[in-house]
């Protein structure tokens, strides 16, 4: 395809016609593709994070700026969303490789009470301040990849998870008094 014809292609495309975006992906598709497939190792989450990529071009095809062909902007967008799911996998590998060690550990699980009060705690919590909680305390996630999940401001993100963290003690300290 010749960068007119491209460039004809994504005018359209930007102005809401899905054939012409349709076209954009027949030509550059295989590209991508392969390009995934040799980085993702899998054939069919590469086919997977592809398609992911040509919708998110679709949806942000108002920013391309046209520096780089579109294949290579594609393929920027494909290579950044495999690079994060490798990133979740292994985060999510390790955190089930801690969890089976607590449990092959014999940790000890706190009193049945305990658990009770600290359930009933959390869900005492507003929406926004458990989520945020549940993220860092309960799962492990900084609280920048928190605050990416949730949308929101880091430091919203910490305080949140400090003032929750706070009211679950008070809420636990008052279940031991009882």
């Amino acid at each position: 395809m010749s960068p007119h014809d491209e460039a004809r292609l994504i005018a359209a495309a930007r102005r809401g016609d899905s054939r012409a975006f349709a076209a954009l992906v027949d030509a550059h598709q295989q590209a991508v593709r392969g390009f995934l497939r040799r980085f993702a190792g899998s054939w069919a989450d590469a086919d997977d994070i592809a398609q992911e990529a040509f919708v998110t071009a679709w949806a942000k095809l108002g920013r391309f700026e046209g520096r780089s062909s579109f294949r290579s902007w594609v393929s920027g967008i494909g290579f950044r969303i495999a690079r994060d799911a490798k990133r979740s996998h292994a985060r999510g590998a390790v955190r089930d490789s801690d969890w089976l060690a607590a449990q092959d550990n014999g940790e000890e699980q706190a009193p049945i009470e305990d658990r009770l009060a600290l359930a009933n705690a959390m869900a005492e919590l507003p929406d926004e301040q458990r989520a945020a909680v549940a993220l860092c305390l309960g799962e492990g996630f900084s609280h920048s990849e928190a605050a990416a999940i949730l949308n929101m401001p880091l430091g919203t993100v910490k305080s949140h998870v400090t003032r929750g963290r706070e009211r679950l003690l008070r809420a636990l300290e008052a279940s031991d008094g009882q």
